[in-house]
């Protein structure tokens, strides 16, 4: 099960993002699992798969699911997943005579993505939320600002006078974009993962579909396919993550030029400071933009790998997600919450080189 991606406390406190990494605790991990597998058991009954008493008494024994976190750490890494002693802890719960209902057709990798797919809803409205109050604060500063004078560089070079709006449309308009891409890729990313053991449904007894669809509309998925060794769904969406965190990166990199002494042509409304130098006020949220912008690109080549999902499902693969697909969320939260601060406290500066040429 994940754990927070960045958790060496003094590090959390640079590039962190205690709400993206909430979404990957143990804790919403299992909130998640448990919410499928009682969706599962109401979709089921619906269906005459199982019946309605025991529907009942397995949603019940999600609700007041008490786990013991031990046996799961200890069932995970004997198993690889921590399903098996999940549903074995459930149906001591759920007791005689309804314990055999309980995960009844379904296999690991139902439960697990299906719960990942969840939390990815729920980390999508928070990071397109971010993106549009980023927008706003910068669409604000173009209406402050915008006629301010500056110097545009190519290849860190002087070229030819613009406007700070001219410099701001170069970070919004990617913003514009990858929510329009976002919003374009949800229907493809939201989707129930229900295949059973191999990914054919053919352990429900001719109620797969059926009970596919069911089972999404509950839980407020759209239907597909099963996808489980399938991972462009996963991949597209990293790949995302990893283009917002270079927008941002491109934005943190501007400010930072731009903030040089010699450059002058932003002022920043805080700075860090220097154990040496007390004169110096060092541009660190800019900074962190261009680290995390690197640390996903970085780590999106290695999500990547997870596309090669040898056979019906690959140990191997999942695992690679499991480890790298959080820290690439809680980076992009970070770079997010990073650049909504520069975008409230920046000032441009008319440029001393406007309209002097080069």
């Amino acid at each position: 099960m994940a754990s927070d991606p960045l958790s060496p406390p003094l590090l959390k406190a640079l590039v962190g993002d205690d709400a993206v990494a909430a979404l990957f605790s143990s804790e919403a991990e299992l909130a998640a699992m448990l919410r499928v597998e009682a969706a599962l058991a109401q979709a089921e009954a619906e269906l005459g798969i199982i019946d309605e008493d025991a529907a009942f008494q397995i949603v019940e024994a999600c609700s007041r699911f008490d786990p013991d976190w031990g046996a799961l750490a200890r069932g995970l890494a004997q198993d690889g997943v921590v399903v098996p002693e999940l549903v074995r802890q459930l149906r001591r719960a759920v007791g005689e005579p309804h314990d055999r209902a309980v995960h009844l057709g379904a296999t690991s990798q139902d439960i697990v993505d299906t719960g990942l797919i969840l939390r990815l809803k729920d980390l999508a409205a928070l990071l397109v939320g971010r993106i549009a109050t980023l927008i706003e604060s910068l669409r604000l500063l173009k209406t402050r600002d915008g006629a301010v004078p500056l110097m545009a560089h190519t290849r860190m070079q002087q070229a030819l006078p613009f406007t700070a709006a001219d410099k701001l449309d170069t970070w919004i308009q990617p913003l514009e974009r990858h929510t329009d891409t976002l919003r374009e890729m949800l229907p493809r990313l939201l989707v129930l993962q229900l295949g059973g053991p191999i990914g054919n449904r053919e352990t429900f007894h001719g109620h797969g579909d059926a009970l596919a669809d069911a089972l999404a509309e509950r839980l407020g998925l759209g239907f597909a396919s099963a996808w489980h060794s399938q991972r462009d769904r996963i991949g597209e969406f990293a790949a995302w993550l990893s283009l917002v965190s270079g927008t941002l990166g491109k934005f943190g990199q501007d400010i930072a030029l731009m903030a040089q002494n010699e450059v002058g042509e932003v002022h920043l409304a805080s700075g860090g400071g220097s154990s040496a130098m007390p004169h110096k006020s060092n541009p660190v949220q800019a900074e962190v933009l261009v680290a995390l912008a690197r640390f996903n690109a970085g780590l999106l080549g290695t999500l990547h790998q997870g596309l090669v999902h040898e056979n019906e499902r690959s140990g191997t693969a999942w695992t690679l997600e499991w480890l790298v697909l959080p820290q690439m969320a809680e980076a992009t939260g970070a770079g997010l919450v990073k650049a909504q601060i520069l975008a409230e406290g920046m000032q441009f500066v008319s440029s001393s080189m406007a309209g002097k040429g080069a």
